[in-house]
């Protein structure tokens, strides 16, 4: 069930947008052109992205705009980056961090 807002007053509707998938942890995830790792995850309702490295407490989508580093996630070549300004490819493969 996805949490979208689909026809939005100022940025328009959203039925143009390609759609295109990704992995989160081996689950597919649907996405749309332009989104972020961040808005796609949390359009599809997840809210845990990773574990705190001292506590193992979930951590999630904080600032939404890069300026903490609450929502770093693993790529498939192992490099560590924020979800929510990253921009989703088709077919990528993005991993929780573990404590």
């Amino acid at each position: 069930m996805s949490a979208r807002i689909e026809d939005h007053p100022v940025l328009g509707s959203l039925s143009n947008k390609a759609k295109l998938t990704f992995t989160f942890n081996h689950q597919t995830v649907e996405a749309l052109e332009g989104d972020t790792i961040a808005s796609a995850l949390l359009a599809e309702g997840y809210r845990e992205l990773r574990k705190h490295d001292v506590s193992g407490n979930g951590r999630g989508i904080y600032c939404n705009i890069g300026h903490c580093f609450e929502c770093r996630v693993q790529l498939e070549d192992r490099q560590v980056v924020r979800a929510c300004v990253t921009a989703v490819k088709d077919g990528m493969t993005v991993y929780s961090l573990r404590k």
